[in-house]
This record gives structure tokens, sequence and C-alpha cells, in this order.
């Protein structure tokens, strides 16, 4: 496994970082700044932040405000906590196509000490949801340094999901990104799995003993759940005939959700979830044996695409014996 680096630490850095270039930045924080680590920012440029207090409604409101002023506002909190401002997201951010950046950070089961109240398992599928809004889970430490600049830039309303655990490096700073473009990581053959955010090292790893035992896997990286890479999902379903697809998210209305309506449309294939059942996970003394537990185990992966290549297999000896 490579060098785990710490994603919050990552992000708030960046983001100061990026403020000296980009003064239109202005940021916003649910009194929650030392955890998603916007002190940086605040540090840097104490006159563009703005800590509400723990008023999430009122903060998307303000950040509104802000934008219409000529601003891109990074508003903060976790990302469970964004549920409390729906209406505001909804009304004065998708519907008006407000320049806000939401950044969820605590995501998925991240903040796995605290159980289902602060975990985030359905944030993708809402905001996903709300027309105009672009959805991006960064698959790593330098994806999400990188991200930081496309959000910025990227024209209308964006959420962006940050976790609190520590996460391994894949890329190297050469890596480029593009929201709506899918990132092939490793190829392969005979099925494609297509993962973001945490699950993407551990679909890594599950790739490996995979190979060890013969199968050719394709990995894809879906940074971006919305707008989706519909074109690198047929090419992937029309080349190796097979996907699975892996989340830290419940496996209702996510990037599973998402690759099944894409594929539904367009090419369908046998597929496989990995991801959160239709259930709240409770709390754990370890971040890691939490993910295992709910299902999201390097060995539940390799399951998964057992299972489905056992589907792809028996789909083709029907059609031989049609001939």
């Amino acid at each position: 496994m490579n060098k785990k680096v710490s994603v919050r630490k990552t992000y708030g850095e960046t983001l100061a970082e990026y403020g000296k270039v980009n003064p239109d930045v202005v940021v916003l924080v649910a009194d929650v700044s030392s955890s998603v680590q916007t002190g940086y920012f605040a540090k840097e440029f104490p006159e563009r932040f703005f800590n509400v207090g723990i008023a999430e409604a009122g903060m998307v409101d303000t950040a509104v405000g802000l934008a219409l002023g000529g601003m891109i506002p990074f508003v903060n909190t976790f990302a469970g906590l964004f549920l409390r401002a729906t209406e505001q997201i909804r009304t004065c951010v998708a519907y008006a196509k407000t320049n806000v950046k939401l950044v969820g950070g605590y995501a998925g089961l991240s903040d796995f000490k605290d159980g289902p109240t602060h975990h985030s398992i359905t944030d993708v599928a809402v905001m996903r949801a709300m027309p105009n809004m672009a959805v991006v889970v960064p698959g790593d430490p330098i994806e999400v340094k990188k991200m930081v600049k496309a959000v910025a830039e990227y024209p209308g309303p964006v959420y962006l999901q940050i976790g609190r655990a520590d996460m391994p490096v894949i890329f190297d700073d050469n890596h480029q990104i593009k929201i709506g473009k899918g990132v092939i990581v490793r190829e392969g053959e005979e099925v494609t799995i297509i993962a973001n955010g945490s699950m993407l090292a551990r679909c890594l790893e599950a790739a490996k003993v995979l190979s060890n035992e013969g199968t050719d896997v394709r990995v894809i990286n879906m940074h971006t759940v919305k707008p989706l890479d519909i074109s690198l999902i047929k090419e992937s379903a029309e080349k190796t005939g097979a996907i699975v697809t892996a989340e830290e998210h419940s496996v209702i209305g996510g990037l599973g959700s998402a690759v099944a309506e894409a594929l539904g449309k367009n090419y369908p294939v046998p597929l496989e979830q990995v991801g959160i059942a239709d259930t709240f996970a409770e709390t754990a003394l370890d971040y890691d044996l939490l993910l295992d537990h709910y299902g999201m185990g390097i060995n539940d992966i390799v399951k998964a695409v057992q299972r489905v290549l056992r589907r792809k297999n028996a789909l083709s000896h029907s059609e031989n014996l049609k001939k």
C-alpha cells in the first residue's frame, strides 16, 4: 500500500495557496474549521474568511450572496450536515445556478467513531439529484489538491466530497484531471471496476489479487459522478463485458446507481455494486475495520468481480446455445 496522506490538510493547504492566485475566492465554514482544515485560509486571508457558526442553511445563503457579488465561495461543513441546508442548496444554489462550491468533509464512514449522525452515506445521491450540480469525489490526495483549482474554475455549482481519514497516494503531480472525465488507472480485458474516493486504492489492491489468480481487470477512477463520463463507461462495457462499481456510499443513488443508469441506456452488461447496503453503519474503533464490516473490503471487491464474471460467462454460454 502506498504512503497515506491527510486529505483534510491537503485540501486546507491547497485552498490557502490557491487563494493567493485567485483573489475572488472566499471561504465559509459552519464552526468546524479545525476539522475541515480551513484555518490555513483564515490565517492567510482573514478578510475573506467567514465562520458563520453552526448555521448551515444560513451559511449557504450567505455564500449565494457572495457569489452574486462576483466572489467564488467555498462552503465547508461535514458532508452529513449539508442535509440541514438541502432547501437552500436546491433553490438558491442549484435552481439558480449560483457559482457556489460546496465542500463536504468527513464524508462516508470516515468519521468512524461518531456514529450514523456524523456518517455521510447519502450525500452523493442527494447532490446528484440536484439539477445543475456537479458532484466530485477525488480518489487520492493528489486529486484533492488538483480539484481545488478545477472546482473553482468550473462554471456553476459543485459538490466536492472529502473524507476525514488519510488516503494512500496513487498519482503523482503530473496527474491530469478534468471534471466530467474518468481516468483509466489500470488496463484489463475481462472485467472493469469503476471506483472513486477511498475505494479506488482498495480496488487497485483487489485487482492485484485477481491478477495473481489469472483475471485481467481494468480499473477506472470515476472521480466525477456528475457529469458522468458515459462514453468511457460504454467503451468499458463493450471491451470487458462486465462492470463492478465500488464506493464509500450507499448503493442507492450514488456512483453505482449512476453507472447502472448509463449501462441500461447505452450498453447493458452484468453489474455488481460494492458499497454500503440499505442500512446505517454503527461506530467502530478503526475506520478500515468499519469499511470491511460493511462490505467494502478488498475481499468484498474480489468476490463481486467473481460474481459478475460468472454472470458474464453464463450469458455468453446462453448466447452460444441460441446460435
